[in-house]
C-alpha cells in the first residue's frame, strides 16, 4: 500500500531539478540486497520493502554488478562483503583475442531478461507515484568485471584495438538493454562510472576508453528525465564528467573534492550526496546523521540538491541511522 505522500515525490524532484526550492529537499538512499538479488522477484520484493519502510523520493534499483555480464560467462559468489557486493570467481577475458569473441546480447534472454522482469514488477507498483531508476554500469566498468581490475589496464595499454572492439560490443548491448528497460516505464538510469579517477587512468585514457563510450550510452537514455551520473572513488576527474548529459551528479563528496558548495558552480544540474557511508551511516548515530545532513543542506542552500550518500548504503547500516537520514530533511528551519 502506498503512502499518500508518494504522490509528491515526482513533483518534488521535478522542482528540484528545475532549481526551485521545494517543500523539503528530496532524499534517497539505496543498497544491495545479496542473495535476494539473484532472482527478479527477490530483488523486486526487497527493493519494494526498502522503499515502503523509508519512503524515499526515488527508487534506485541496485542489482548485483554481474547482471550485465553473466550472459557473457561471468561467475560470482556472495561472500559476505558488508557493502552487499558479490565477488567475481572467473575472468571471461584471458587473452587479447577474447575481446573479439564477445557477442551482442539479447535483453529478452538470460539475466538481462530477468532484470527487465524485475523492472516490470517495480514499475507496476511504483511508477505512478515514485520514480524508478535502473543502475547501468559504464562500458569500461563492465569490461573491468569481465577481465579483472588490474589486468584491464594492461590490456588497454598493450592492445588497445582489442579492448575497443570489446567496448563497442558492451556499449551496443548496453544501449539495447536500455531501450528495452525504457518499455517498463523507468524514469532514468543511474550511470555508474568507476574509472574517472586520476590514480587509475590519465585524462586521455579516460576520454578514449571511458567518456567516448559513456556518451553513446547516455545518448540512448536522453529521453529519460531522471538520469543520474555516479563518479565512483577518490581523486576523481570531476570536470571530465561534469558536462555529461545527466540531470544529477553523485560522488563521494565527503571524501574527495569538490565539496557540494564548490560543485554547484561546476555542474548545472542537481547534486546528490552529503552523507558518509561508513563513518556516519554505519559507525555514527542518528544525531550525527542529522548533523551531517543539515550541513549538506546548508552548503547547497537546499537548491538543486538531493540528500544521499556517495555510493551504496552498507548492509550493516543500522535502520535507525537510515531513518534519521530520511527524517533529517523534514522541518521548517532547513533553509
Amino acid at each position: 500500500m502506498t503512502n499518500k505522500n508518494d504522490y509528491l515525490h515526482r513533483e518534488r524532484l521535478e522542482s528540484c531539478l528545475s532549481g526551485e526550492k521545494t517543500d523539503r529537499p528530496p532524499v534517497a538512499l539505496w543498497r544491495h540486497f545479496p542473495v535476494d538479488d539473484q532472482s527478479p522477484d527477490g530483488l523486486a520484493a526487497a527493493t519494494a520493502s526498502f522503499q515502503h519502510t523509508f519512503d524515499f523520493d526515488f527508487i534506485k534499483v541496485t542489482p548485483a554488478s554481474s547482471f550485465c555480464t553473466k550472459d557473457w560467462g561471468s561467475q560470482d559468489t556472495w561472500k559476505g562483503n558488508p557493502e552487499g557486493t558479490r565477488d567475481y570467481e572467473n575472468s571471461v577475458i584471458q587473452r587479447f583475442d577474447d575481446w573479439n569473441q564477445l557477442k551482442n546480447l539479447n535483453p529478452k534472454k538470460g539475466k538481462l531478461a530477468e532484470m527487465i522482469t524485475c523492472l516490470n514488477l517495480l514499475n507496476h507498483e511504483f511508477s505512478a507515484v515514485v520514480p524508478v531508476v535502473q543502475t547501468i554500469f559504464s562500458p569500461l566498468a563492465q569490461a573491468k568485471n569481465l577481465i579483472g581490475k588490474d589486468r584491464l589496464f594492461y590490456h588497454l595499454r598493450a592492445c588497445p584495438e582489442a579492448v575497443h572492439f570489446g567496448l563497442k560490443k558492451i556499449t551496443d548491448t548496453t544501449i539495447t538493454f536500455i531501450n528495452e528497460a525504457k518499455k517498463t516505464g523507468i524514469d532514468g538510469i543511474f550511470f555508474a562510472i568507476q574509472h574517472a579517477q586520476y590514480p587509475l587512468l590519465s585524462v586521455l585514457e579516460f576520454e578514449t576508453f571511458g567518456r567516448y563510450y559513456d556518451l553513446q550510452v547516455l545518448k540512448a537514455a536522453s529521453d529519460l528525465w531522471l538520469n543520474i551520473g555516479h563518479i565512483h572513488g577518490e581523486d576523481i576527474m570531476f570536470d571530465q564528467v561534469s558536462d555529461y548529459p545527466v540531470a544529477v551528479l553523485n560522488w563521494h563528496d565527503r571524501q574527495t573534492s569538490p565539496g557540494l558548495a564548490e560543485a554547484q558552480h561546476r555542474f548545472l544540474g542537481a547534486l546528490c550526496g552529503g552523507l558518509q557511508q561508513w563513518e556516519t551511516l554505519v559507525l555514527g548515530d542518528p544525531s550525527k546523521v542529522t548533523t551531517e545532513a543539515r550541513d549538506a543542506i546548508h552548503q547547497t542552500n537546499g537548491k538543486r540538491f538531493i540528500l544521499g550518500t556517495g555510493c551504496v548504503v552498507p548492509i550493516t547500516a543500522p535502520s535507525g541511522n537510515i531513518r534519521a537520514a530520511r527524517q533529517s530533511v523534514d522541518g521548517a528551519d532547513l533553509y
